[in-house]
């Protein structure tokens, strides 16, 4: 299992590649995450949001998990599985079986949709932190229809089976206001503001873009470890237009038309309600193809 002191560092979310009939492409994925584990990442999740959760099943889910275990082998790279619902019983159940599959920590993420108080909230976090598997909080305002306070954040990292927190609040806002109480590690969870993030504290990130030029991202996090913050500042401003193109539509399209174009999918394939990007992305990402 994983804990909080393993919290650190690039975790990279995977994609879920799709054959052109939307089933699961599993001799892709295969390919796909043999190629991640050349980088030295520090950890993968599993049927997060760039692995198009909402579309996949949890019978999916552990077929990936699977293969994710067997391309370990003998390494040591942690797996985090996406159980967060907007349905308590369903959230612990999720992370449970988790659990039993092998997963090292599960990634829930705030209730969304039905936009419950932050007391609820709040106890829905600590039924999933009482299953035994390490929790990592994920909070994602512009998904959920939510944003939590700090003193609501603050709780949820006092419990005991909650190890970290992924930060996707849009801002610097909520990692200023956890402070110094921020004991816990604090993944950013939006790319654009990693190198910030780094500089405010956070112990690393759980970055969708670092998928291309993975160690690039490894770099970044490492230099600000080590306190050099210029050195950091300097890999990152290098990576900002690949972040902003990838993100130009919505993830993880982009990213699995250029994961396609490299020869690690083979299609670019995605479930509706999401749709392959436009002509004119692909023109703007081809650039990459080339450096």
């Amino acid at each position: 299992m994983l804990s909080q002191a393993e919290l650190k560092g690039i975790y990279v979310p995977v994609v879920t590649p799709f054959l052109s009939d939307g089933e699961l492409d599993l001799v892709s994925y295969e390919r796909y995450v043999k190629h991640l584990l050349e980088f030295e990442i520090d950890g993968l999740v599993v049927g997060g949001t760039t692995g198009e959760s909402p579309t996949i099943s949890w019978e999916e889910v552990v077929e990936l998990v699977s293969i994710t275990r067997d391309a370990l082998g003998t390494r040591s790279v942690p797996i985090v599985v996406g159980t967060g619902t907007n349905n308590t019983a369903d959230t612990v159940r999720r992370t449970e079986m988790a659990g039993r599959i092998g997963a090292d920590a599960a990634l829930v993420v705030t209730p969304y949709y039905s936009r419950p108080s932050e007391a609820g909230i709040l106890e829905h976090y600590r039924r999933a932190s009482r299953t035994g598997v390490p929790v990592i909080a994920y909070e994602i305002p512009s998904r959920t229809g939510i944003r939590l306070s700090a003193e609501t954040m603050r709780a949820i990292l006092e419990l005991d089976g909650v190890i970290g927190l992924k930060d996707s609040s849009g801002s610097l806002t909520l990692l200023q206001e956890l402070g110094s109480f921020a004991t816990k590690p604090v993944l950013c969870g939006d790319d654009a503001l990693l190198y910030d993030m780094l500089r405010l504290g956070a112990s690393g990130g759980i970055s969708a873009s670092a998928n291309v030029c993975t160690r690039n991202f490894i770099e970044v996090c490492r230099q600000a470890a080590a306190g050099n913050y210029p050195a950091a500042s300097r890999v990152f401003d290098g990576l900002r237009p690949l972040i902003d193109d990838l993100f130009r539509e919505p993830n993880p399209a982009p990213l699995k038309w250029l994961l396609a174009r490299q020869d690690l999918l083979a299609a670019d394939a995605v479930r509706l309600p999401m749709s392959q990007i436009t002509s004119a992305l692909q023109q703007r990402l081809s650039r990459y193809l080339v450096e």
